[in-house]
Order: structure tokens, then sequence, then C-alpha cells
């Protein structure tokens, strides 16, 4: 009887588990896609997709190569995943670049943050400038209702609780901002005269909320590229396996073209 190699088997119960874990991964990136308000950034929802799909192409594929001893699979398998190193390595170094910067002012007295526009990357702020990307990240911001959760707050609760880069810089005015009789009074931000305590107004068409979005993009992404850089360390570990699955695999069709028996151990 052929006995299956270590190699073989190894990359066999690795991609069988991959292969599951890109359904769930799939799943998420169609939840996202169909209205998710955790984010209010579709550019999180495509990578995700294309990952998942990605995962589950190369899982099946290694799978077959490894378990069936089929070279060709096992060949088309290891370019896979070669590329899908490059490609993670690219997008999680573009993360790192475009992120940089950003985290915010911690407000004296208070246990909350505010953000500012030009404390985060030309490219990201370009994005968040472009109406084509601003209109649905807002739009998104509006639904998640983060501003009804603490319209009822009193001035205590600012003291006391904090908030998250939204509620910061879409549901209240800076801080800083003075007012009289509900008019910004003397020369101050111009959020300050944006801002007005209409629940459909707030503060959402001021630079605090493009910069609370952003922040929330930022923290969101900082977490993908950790989560890249574990799939890398795994992808490079199973690749490496596959390198010995795919030569397990020639020299079976070399050595034994016809069927052959090993002699046992």
């Amino acid at each position: 009887m052929y006995p299956y190699r270590f190699s073989n088997m190894l990359i066999g119960y690795l991609n069988l588990g991959t292969l599951l874990a890109s359904i769930p991964i799939i799943g998420a990136g169609l939840w996202l896609a169909k209205g998710s308000t955790a984010t209010c950034s579709s550019i999180l929802q495509t990578p995700l997709l294309v990952i998942g799909f990605v995962v589950l192409l190369i899982s099946l594929a290694g799978f077959v190569g490894a378990c069936f001893h089929v070279a060709w699979a096992l060949w088309l398998y290891l370019v896979a995943i070669m590329l899908l190193i490059a490609f993670l390595l690219g997008i999680t170094a573009f993360g790192f670049a475009v992120t940089a910067g950003g985290g915010g002012t911690q407000i004296p007295g208070r246990p909350y943050r505010e953000y500012h526009i030009s404390d985060y990357s030309s490219w990201l702020q370009h994005h968040m400038q472009d109406m084509k990307y601003w209109k649905p990240a807002l739009a998104c911001v509006v639904g998640s209702k983060a501003c009804a959760k603490i319209e009822n707050w009193t001035p205590m609760d600012y003291l006391q609780h904090d908030l998250t880069p939204i509620q910061s810089g879409c549901c209240k005015p800076p801080t800083a901002c003075q007012y009289s009789g509900g008019m910004p009074v003397g020369a101050q931000d111009e959020d300050c005269y944006r801002w007005n305590n209409a629940a459909d107004i707030l503060c959402y068409q001021c630079n605090s909320c493009k910069a609370g979005v952003m922040e929330q993009i930022r923290q969101d992404w900082h977490k993908i590229s950790v989560l890249n850089v574990i799939v890398l360390v795994a992808l490079i570990c199973i690749c490496a396996c596959g390198c010995c699955a795919f030569r397990n695999a020639r020299r079976s069709l070399s050595e034994y073209p016809y069927g052959g028996s090993m002699v046992p151990w």
C-alpha cells in the first residue's frame, strides 16, 4: 500500500481548514456589503470578499493536489499562494502607509478625544473630501444612529463617559466652541458655525465628522493589517509545506508511474 507522506497529509488538513474558514469570511463580506454600519466605509468590504474567494479557490486546489497527488493542481496552488502572499504584503504596507498619523487629541478633563482632518494622510483626506465616497459614508453615519445613543446626555455625562470617533466628531460641536443664546460667539473654528442642534443636521457637515470617520477607518485598517500579518505567516508556512507536497507528488509519478507499490518500512 502506498503511504501518504507527512507533508501531503499536513497540507491536505490545513487546506481543508482554510476551505471551511473561507465560508464565514465571504459571508462577513456579503453582510458588510448589504449595509452594515460597523465601519461606515465600503473600502473594507471588497478586500474582505476578494480574500475570502481567493482563499476558497486556493484551498480547494491545494486540497485536491495534496490528497490525490495531482501535480498540476499543486503547481497552480503554489503559484496562487505566492501571488496571494505578494498581494497581502502590498495591501498591508499600503494600509499602514495611508493610516499613519491620526489618533486624535485628548481633551483636558474629558475622557474622549477629538479629531482633525490635518492629522491624517493626504490620501485618506482626499478620499473623504471626494463626495463619491463621503456621501455613502455620511449616510452610514446617520443610519448607524450613533448620535441617538447620546442625544439625552447631560453635561455631566460628557465629563464621565467616552465617545466613539464618530460620536465625537459628528454628534456634537468641538469642545472649544462658545455659544450665547444658541449662536456661536466671536471668531471660532468653522465647525462651530456648522453645528446645529436639529437631529438631522448636528455636526454632520463638520470637518470634525469627516475626521471622526477617518479615525474609525484608521482603527479598522490597523485591525485588518494585524490580521494580514497573521495570515501572511500562516501562508508562508503552508507554502513551504506545499513545496514539499509538490515534490512528493512529482516523485510519486516519476518513480511509480504505473501504480507500483513501495516496499513497506
